[in-house]
């Protein structure tokens, strides 16, 4: 069991949402240059305080997580908060949320038609709250960050970056060592993912003594040779990494050199910012750049109709203490159900029992690396059902399309269960294939289903048979239903013409 003293706590989330407005004020101006930077500091008047999509839309998370229960958080809520509380339609946005009013569900809304923009910097630069909300736990801030990621970037390089930059954000709650940060995210996502050769690209550079500038160019040219252009996330992150290594981890000069990197620059100050806020606390953050900033969040996504969204860091680090059970003195529920266990103290902290070693593993990676790339999932209360398309989900008149459906049991009522699936179908259209699945073994609520595919009989494939009318967007049912329980699995497919 991990102590966290709370006001030390309190101290870093705070520093962590400062340092990110601080990044993402100073990058802005910057935002979008494809050549070298040279920047002193701010380009901003003291006081004024830009907007940042990389912040708005983690307070959007923030209410979700409160309205709805930390833990009941997915990628299903947080669509449903995209389209109520979010703006913007631009770039991976857009497309996430147009696939979403067209009822395709996550993580399947990050894929389709994206294929330009899955891979960009939407997701990985909002972790910060996830981290915040499972400090010292990197993988279950890895895997709501997930769920997040999931809704516009799919299984992309968007997705693998938030993996990784999540994972190192809170793991730097508990552990101040940058090689060790940087390990612990490369050990969450696949090693060959284009994020994971940049970033190891960069540590090279570094150990071989070469220049940031070197070591820059050398990024661009191996993003460029992986056919991913500007505003993309594996060269991001990896400018996130030059910042703070060549800079030393201190704030001033990791900050300027990830800047000065160019590209999505807003992006890589405010990550660089909020990690380094979480590393050393406020104490890390300079007093006159703290001054210069202020306290205030200018948000430029939110749709702020009703209901209320922290408008300072301060009142933003509250919530998220509250949110934390932080005004108790037993474990909370956020803290204490999930990975090492921490408990609130008024003593001193004390993280003696922490290992990075044991924080690293690709387990998370390899699970969503055995999904087909069409593919989501859906539960109920005893049960979760994966479903897998062969292709991307487009059918025409009289067409096929093959899809499977794996069911697996969850929680404690784990019972042997007999599910027969029903098809509510399109006018004229037919599904072939066994009705009848049965599983014997529990999964968990992150991703058991996987795991259900080695005892072979909770899977069974689906042809769907288009009729003669196939409209631009088809919609349709599965009911998966068990003998004497009320409450069926109902899955929805959405079927583009």
């Amino acid at each position: 069991m991990l102590k966290y003293n709370r006001e030390e706590l309190r101290d870093r989330i705070l520093a962590c949402w400062v340092g990110k407005n601080i990044g993402g004020t100073m990058g802005t101006p910057y935002e979008g240059s494809q050549a070298v930077n040279d920047i002193q500091g701010f380009a901003t008047e003291k006081g004024v305080v830009l907007p940042n999509d990389d912040l708005d839309l983690q307070l959007v998370w923030l209410r979700a997580m409160d309205e709805m229960g930390p833990e009941n958080v997915d990628s299903k809520v947080l669509a449903e908060y995209w389209l109520s509380f979010i703006g913007p339609s631009w770039n991976e946005y857009g497309v996430g949320k147009s696939n979403l009013r067209a009822g395709i569900v996550p993580p399947m809304s990050g894929e389709i038609f994206n294929e330009e923009w899955k891979h960009s910097n939407g997701a990985w630069i909002r972790t910060e709250i996830w981290a915040c909300t499972h400090p010292g736990d990197p993988d279950a801030a890895m895997r709501f960050a997930f769920e997040d990621a999931s809704v516009d970037h799919g299984y992309g390089e968007g997705s693998m970056a938030t993996l990784f930059i999540a994972a190192m954000e809170a793991a730097a709650f508990v552990v101040r060592d940058i090689r060790a940060l940087i390990g612990i995210g490369l050990s969450k996502i696949p090693e060959t993912c284009v994020v994971a050769k940049l970033v190891r690209a960069a540590v090279a550079a570094f150990d071989e003594g070469k220049t940031w500038l070197e070591a820059r160019e050398t990024l661009v040219r191996m993003s460029a040779d992986a056919g991913l252009g500007w505003f993309q996330a594996p060269c991001n992150v990896a400018f996130v990494i030059v910042g703070l290594l060549w800079g030393g981890c201190d704030f001033k000069r990791s900050m300027i050199i990830g800047i000065d990197c160019g590209d999505d620059t807003d992006c890589t100050g405010a990550t660089i910012g909020s990690l380094l806020g979480i590393m050393g606390g406020m104490r890390a953050i300079p007093e006159d750049w703290r001054e210069h900033i202020g306290d205030e969040i200018v948000t430029m996504s939110v749709i702020k109709g009703h209901g209320y969204f922290p408008a300072s860091c301060t009142e933003l680090t509250d919530c998220v203490m509250s949110l934390l059970g932080a005004t108790m003195r037993t474990p909370n529920a956020v803290l204490a159900q999930k990975g090492p266990g921490f408990v609130l103290t008024d003593g001193p902290s004390d993280f003696s029992a922490v290992d990075p070693k044991a924080m690293m593993g690709a387990s998370f990676a390899a699970e969503l690396g055995r999904r087909a790339q069409y593919s989501f999932t859906v539960r109920n209360t005893f049960a979760e059902a994966l479903v897998e398309f062969e292709r991307e989900p487009v059918i025409e008149a009289g067409g096929a399309l093959k899809m499977k459906i794996t069911v697996a049991l969850r929680g404690n009522m784990s019972d042997q269960k007999g599910f027969e699936a029903s098809f509510y179908l399109p006018e004229g259209w037919q599904a072939l294939g066994r009705r009848h699945l049965h599983a014997s073994q529990p999964s968990g609520i992150h991703g058991g289903v996987a795991q259900s595919l080695a005892l072979g009989h909770s899977t069974t494939e689906i042809t769907l048979l288009a009729g003669e009318k196939v409209e631009g967007t088809n919609h349709a049912v599965v009911e998966l239903r068990v003998e004497g329980r009320p409450t069926p699995l109902l899955i929805p497919l959405t079927i583009l013409g």
